[in-house]
């Protein structure tokens, strides 16, 4: 099947942009929210969920602003998920963008997933 690009936009409080960065951008800060843990070899991360393991590849990153990574079974596509930081600047507040890929039939899914993923973040840093 093939997957379908999808994104998602979540509003965070202002000047929370250093905690964001560090919560999406370190190993320390993903496995508060994103995973169980996160393991770093060179630009391999390893993420754990419960007794399961799944890797990605860090492709790019721009600090402050965006991370890029792609799933080790997907190498070879075009398929990749992101998190992008942008300022709203009428309000001062952040918004994050998810970029994702999902089959259509998961793609609802996967949406909750990162609305519950985000929902964790927002407890565990207080953006």
């Amino acid at each position: 099947m093939k997957k379908i690009k999808f994104e998602i936009e979540y509003t965070l409080k202002k000047g929370s942009l250093p905690i964001l960065w560090n919560s999406i951008s370190t190993p320390l800060g993903l496995s508060e929210w994103f995973s169980d843990g996160v393991t770093v070899v060179d630009n391999e991360y390893t993420f754990l969920w419960d007794k399961n393991e799944q890797s990605a590849i860090l492709l790019n990153l721009k600090s402050n602003s965006y991370i890029r990574f792609q799933w080790k079974e997907d190498i070879n596509t075009d398929f990749y998920f992101e998190m992008k930081i942008e300022n709203i600047e009428l309000t001062g507040e952040l918004a994050l963008f998810v970029t994702d890929f999902a089959e259509v039939s998961e793609i609802e899914e996967t949406k909750l997933w990162w609305n519950h993923q985000i929902e964790i973040l927002r407890r565990k840093t207080g953006i």
